[in-house]
């Protein structure tokens, strides 16, 4: 018989997270329940933002995420999220220092503050997606997981760029700007380009030039993916979506600046089906 509360948890993250809680579906029963722990905490996480006005009740509740962790059950306070997700961490002996690297990442989120290089991107990406495709490696196959950390470095860095891309219009009204500052340099742009509301020939070069690091960042994804055992896919399958996401917002020219770009229901279920099946070579 089904757990009502794993029933609740997989319908939360299939409303917050669709793409996550699609590529759980490839993954065996009895690991589902913890990958939909950590998925619906990189939600919540990611989410902050979206909850608050001031950055201070942000990293206030980022603090609450991290001594929580360094104090177990007692200071999970009945949450069932976090108790959800100390009893996978447990199971299955995750790394507390990444979680700890992943929040303090996140505070950037908090800000409007410019992303300064394409350096400190891919550290944010690295400490953020990266991070939790490598957690979910080491969930599905512990052993085998280490050997694919570039993958999952890279895998993360084409998906989070996605999304990103994908979140511009949002970021925009915001005043919020992901676009590294020496890309933006190199295109004649400025924060302002990209922040503003304006669709300047700057700001479609720069656009240009991010979703193209993304798709660098996913061809070697896919170069360092090859031989991947059947166990660990699952972990990367979210990250298999980068590929077509970016083509489209590629092929759209200005349109990722002003509205999300999207693909298919149909197009995001079959890529996954592709690449569980085949993997990446």
């Amino acid at each position: 018989m089904a757990d009502p509360q794993g029933i609740d948890d997989s319908q939360t993250l299939r409303r917050s997270d669709p793409d996550r809680y699609l590529s759980t579906l490839y993954a065996p029963q009895a690991v589902r329940a913890d990958l939909t722990a950590l998925y619906l905490f990189n939600a919540e996480i990611a989410s902050i933002r979206d909850r608050i006005r001031e950055p201070l009740p942000g990293e206030v509740r980022i603090q609450w995420w991290r001594d929580m962790l360094a104090g177990g059950k007692p200071a999970a306070g009945g949450y069932p999220l976090a108790e959800a997700l100390l009893d996978a961490i447990q199971r299955h002996n995750l790394p507390l220092d990444a979680f700890d690297r992943y929040l303090e990442a996140r505070i950037f989120d908090l800000y409007d503050d410019p992303m300064p290089s394409r350096a400190d991107l891919e550290g944010y990406c690295g400490e953020t997606a990266s991070a939790v495709i490598q957690l979910a490696a080491l969930m599905l196959e512990p052993e085998a997981a280490p050997a694919f950390a570039p993958a999952a470095g890279h895998a993360g860095c084409a998906q989070a760029i996605a999304g990103l891309v994908r979140l511009m219009p949002l970021h925009r009204a915001r005043g919020q700007c992901y676009v590294p500052g020496d890309i933006l340099a190199a295109a004649g742009a400025s924060r302002d380009d990209i922040a503003g509301t304006g669709e300047s020939e700057a700001a479609r070069r720069a656009l240009a030039a991010f979703i193209e690091l993304g798709r660098e960042h996913a061809a070697r994804f896919a170069e360092a993916a090859k031989g991947m055992p059947v166990s660990l896919r699952p972990a990367f399958l979210p990250a298999s979506l980068a590929f077509p996401y970016l083509k489209r917002a590629a092929a759209a020219g200005a349109q990722p600046l002003r509205r999300v770009v999207d693909i298919s229901p149909l197009r995001r279920h079959w890529t996954m089906l592709r690449f569980a099946a085949r993997g990446w070579g």
